[in-house]
């Protein structure tokens, strides 16, 4: 008992000194920060308080020099309300008052011909916000930094759920991918219903279809509602307002600094080469075997699961779809820390399956699909240090014998005692006589 209480002071002496050092980092001094310094302290989890500043940095918004940040800060917020103005605002106002243009027209240069092409994006973008992060309520409340101008044109009025089409999104660039049970039940977003203010989700609406409107290689994916929705929330809720007021601008550049870190998962034309997600997820699966090759064996071999049927999902959303949004902001507060990023994901993808393996080696193919597609709610600390185990070498998957095996060995034993005995038994005869 004594041990345990020493261990647990231990623990949270070290917990203390890692705040510390994070909250040293982030605001003491005038020196430019250590990324190093600030990656080791972040490696287990950031304190919500610090969580926005460290993710703009992280995330390689902000320079080191932190002399610099204001008026670095204040030429990229500026550049993003001019592409709200030039993208959205703009756009609506000149395909209204123009009067040789019409719905009708094929000009090329036609406003209506560009408002229709954006429509067909922004149907599967409005239809993905609409489901983010249904379990909490933050998406559905109004933010308390409404773009004043944007509001006037929300993109939400442009479209209506009636003309939906469940697929708009170009196939050709990218794979689809099987939507968590929670997320495909959930009740979509509504608008403000006084209309006079704009909610979280319609915020992500628009960073997003500025991001499409200025990424036309890739455009907009499903999926990257799942990616954005984070950043988005850790830094609207930030504490000091003075940051909050600027979330929506901060987080269209952290998305765009993510996105060219991960936008090969979304590119289809790169499946067969060794950048997209088909060859991240092979190599998932070779080190699912070398790690564990029983477990591999089963899962592959005898149930013949694909990675695509689960890895696909875990990969190329970072996990935000299989836990909830504290829990994803933990294991992301991990990825973001980490100077390889994205191979820490494939350590955190195996701590996943070895925490589930007693299940997994021992079920069918339904029950093991239905696991890996809905994963179980577990403490994700175990699993981010499960990770760090996995990666330096530390941690060794136990080798189990199948219950037929260790069956057969018994009887041998006993057939193997029975012979010892008997021999025995016609050696003290054969001496006695």
């Amino acid at each position: 008992m004594a041990s345990e209480t020493m261990s647990k002071r231990n623990g949270g002496k070290k917990y203390e000194n890692r705040l510390r050092q994070i909250e040293e980092i982030l605001h003491v001094g005038t020196e430019p920060i250590d990324y190093d310094e600030l990656r080791a302290s972040c490696s287990y989890g950031i304190p919500d308080d610090l969580r926005p500043l460290a993710w703009r940095i992280l995330l390689n918004y902000l320079p080191s020099d932190r002399q610099t940040w204001k008026l670095h800060l204040k030429g990229l917020r500026s550049t993003y309300h001019s592409l709200i103005e030039d993208l959205i605002i703009k756009p609506i106002v000149e395909k209204q008052t123009e009067a040789d243009d019409h719905p009708l027209s094929q000009k090329p240069s036609s406003e209506w011909n560009s408002y229709f092409r954006d429509n067909e994006v922004l149907l599967q973008i409005d239809k993905d916000v609409r489901r983010l992060y249904p379990e909490i309520d933050f998406f559905q409340r109004p933010t308390a930094y409404p773009n004043k101008g944007a509001m006037e044109v929300k993109l939400s009025q442009r479209i209506t759920q009636e003309g939906l089409k469940a697929d708009v999104v170009d196939h050709s660039k990218s794979t689809s991918f099987i939507e968590r049970e929670r997320r495909r039940s959930a009740k979509p977003h509504q608008e403000d219903s006084n209309g006079c203010s704009e909610t979280h989700w319609q915020v992500v609406e628009r960073i997003l279809f500025i991001y499409s409107k200025l990424n036309a290689g890739i455009k907009y994916i499903q999926g990257m509602n799942e990616v954005i929705g984070p950043i988005y929330y850790v830094l609207a809720s930030d504490q000091d307002s003075e940051w909050a007021a600027h979330a929506e601008a901060d987080t269209y550049y952290c998305f765009q600094l993510l996105m060219s870190e991960i936008k090969d998962n979304f590119i289809k034309s790169l499946d067969d080469s060794h950048f997209g997600i088909d060859a991240a997820m092979k190599r998932f699966h070779n080190r699912l075997a070398e790690l564990d090759p029983d477990l591999y064996s089963h899962i592959v071999d005898n149930l013949a699961i694909k990675p695509q049927f689960y890895a696909f999902r875990w990969m190329s959303l970072m996990l935000s779809q299989e836990f909830p949004l504290p829990d994803v902001i933990t294991i992301w507060d991990a990825l973001f820390a980490d100077p390889k990023r994205f191979a820490l994901l494939d350590d955190v993808m195996l701590a996943m399956m070895v925490l589930e393996r007693n299940t997994l080696i021992e079920a069918d193919f339904g029950t093991v699909l239905r696991l890996l597609q809905n994963y179980p709610e577990i403490d994700v600390l175990k699993v981010v240090q499960l990770a760090y185990s996995i990666r330096d070498g530390s941690y060794t998957v136990p080798r189990r014998q199948s219950p037929k095996l260790s069956a057969r060995m018994q009887l041998q034993d006993v057939k193997n005692g029975v012979t010892t005995l008997i021999s025995s038994k016609l050696r003290s005869f054969s001496f006695k006589k």
